[in-house]
C-alpha cells in the first residue's frame, strides 16, 4: 500500500496545547475530516527528529514539534496535492485564530511533503 505524508512543523516555542489544538483544528476541516472517517487519512503527532531531549513533563526542548499527515490508499496518489494545500490552508487559518485569541505569538510553523521509508 502506498502512503504518503506531510509534515506540519511548530518551532520550539510552541506548547503542547498548541499542536493538541492544531491537530483537532485539522481533524475539523474539510474534507480532511472526511478522509479521517474513511481511513485514507491519519494525523498523529510526533516529536520533531531534531529534538533535543524534554523538560519533566516530556515536552520537547528546543526543537520543533510535528503532526503527521498519513495518506494511504487511493488517496495517496491522486489527491495528494489537493490536500497538502489544504493542510496548508489549514494551518494557516489555525495561525491567525491563534493569534487573534490568544495572548503571545503562535509558534512558526512550516508544511512539507516528507518521503517515507517503505519497509
Amino acid at each position: 500500500m502506498v502512503t504518503r505524508a506531510i509534515r506540519v512543523r511548530l518551532d520550539g516555542t510552541a506548547s503542547q496545547s498548541d499542536i493538541g489544538a492544531l491537530k483537532k483544528w485539522l481533524e475539523r476541516e474539510k474534507p480532511l475530516e472526511e478522509l479521517v472517517r474513511s481511513g485514507e487519512l491519519r494525523i498523529q503527532e510526533s516529536a520533531g527528529s531534531d529534538q533535543q531531549g524534554t523538560d519533566e513533563q516530556g515536552t520537547p526542548m528546543g526543537a520543533a514539534i510535528e503532526i503527521l499527515m498519513l495518506l494511504s490508499g487511493a488517496a495517496a496518489q491522486s489527491m495528494f496535492d489537493t490536500v497538502f494545500k489544504q493542510v496548508g490552508r489549514g494551518v494557516k487559518a489555525w495561525y491567525e485564530n491563534r493569534r487573534s485569541v490568544e495572548s503571545g505569538d503562535p509558534p512558526d510553523y512550516d508544511v512539507d511533503p516528507v518521503h517515507l521509508d517503505e519497509r
